[in-house]
């Protein structure tokens, strides 16, 4: 297949972008710069220069199928950078690939589309989207899938993935980031760490892309996830034990962490703090609530089973 990825040069995308190449596809990649161009194509990708929200039909003439990697995930930003790249490009992309012709849309969600700060545990592709989001990230993801889904037709399929709390190798986001907290001393467990959670390794998320090149039903969302369930607390150490460093031991009740997270970014917005808060809403209330997901639809739909299981994968990571 002809196929056009976008955030080729992040975490997801760059993973999706080797497998693809490596399985006999020809893979062109968005790079908005030559930094990103040389990223894809070191991964074997034909690099194709623009951005998401200006992608040209003409750049996606004779491409098969889309892979939309591409989000803003910053824990904080402004409304106007949360829905011009997760809405605004998302849209501007289906409305591009509908003109090329193209004949498949897979789309990178979250499971964060339907939270609101109350716990999901074992949800499935049933659960609705909250009737009002309270995290800009959610909200937008949760937009963004809703036009994908929306746009299915019978010569133009759209499937949309929810991968949760995705890990493994070359990982830009958790790893890095509860190392530099253990590193200046400001981690703390909240709640102890004691919430059950789903995760998914970086390889089950590239087959499940590769799955849904050819299967799955239009206009549907899975949920990926590995088999094993965790805690937050059980699954961070494991991560961090594999990447060489420890987290320290100390904990914050789940409400103290919400009030401290509303004051602060509170007070960030309401001076216009351009850097992120020390603490943010998103973070403080997905750390303190339980977010368990099923994958029997994936599998029934889609043929999804894990490639790679968490023992295994910290294995690798710990080298």
């Amino acid at each position: 297949m002809r196929v056009f990825i976008t955030g080729a040069s992040g975490f997801v995308g760059g993973h999706v972008t080797e497998a693809l190449v490596a399985g006999g596809h020809t893979v062109l990649a968005m790079a908005r710069s030559d930094r990103s161009a040389a990223a894809v194509e070191a991964f074997g990708a034909t690099a194709v220069r623009c951005s998401l929200g200006a992608v040209g039909a003409e750049q996606l003439a004779d491409v098969d199928a889309i892979v939309h990697c591409a989000a803003f995930v910053e824990e904080y930003g402004t409304r106007e950078q949360f829905w011009s790249i997760n809405v605004d490009g998302t849209q501007q992309l289906l409305d591009a690939a509908r003109a090329a012709g193209v004949g498949r849309f897979v789309h990178i969600g979250t499971e964060a589309a339907l939270f609101d700060g109350a716990d999901l545990l074992d949800i499935d592709e049933t659960a609705p989207y909250p009737a009002r989001q309270r995290f800009l990230y959610s909200e937008t993801k949760a937009e963004a899938e809703r036009r994908v889904l929306a746009a299915n037709t019978a010569d133009f399929t759209t499937i949309g993935l929810r991968p949760r709390f995705i890990w493994g190798p070359r990982d830009t986001s958790v790893l890095p980031a509860i190392r530099r907290m253990a590193e200046d001393g400001s981690f703390a467990w909240i709640d102890g760490g004691r919430h059950a959670t789903s995760t998914v390794h970086v390889a089950n998320v590239v087959r499940a892309v590769e799955l849904a090149l050819t299967a799955g039903r239009g206009g549907e969302a899975y949920f990926i996830a590995d088999d094993e369930r965790t805690t937050i607390r059980e699954f961070l150490t494991a991560l961090a034990t594999a990447d060489g460093f420890t987290l320290p031991g100390k904990a914050i009740p789940g409400w103290l962490a919400r009030l401290a997270a509303n004051v602060i970014e509170g007070t960030w917005r309401l001076f216009r703090i351009q850097r992120t808060p020390p603490l943010t809403r998103f973070a403080a209330y997905m750390m303190s609530a339980a977010i368990t997901v099923r994958t029997d639809k994936a599998r029934d739909q889609l043929g999804y089973a894990p490639v790679i299981t968490v023992e295994r994968g910290l294995a690798e990571l710990r080298g």
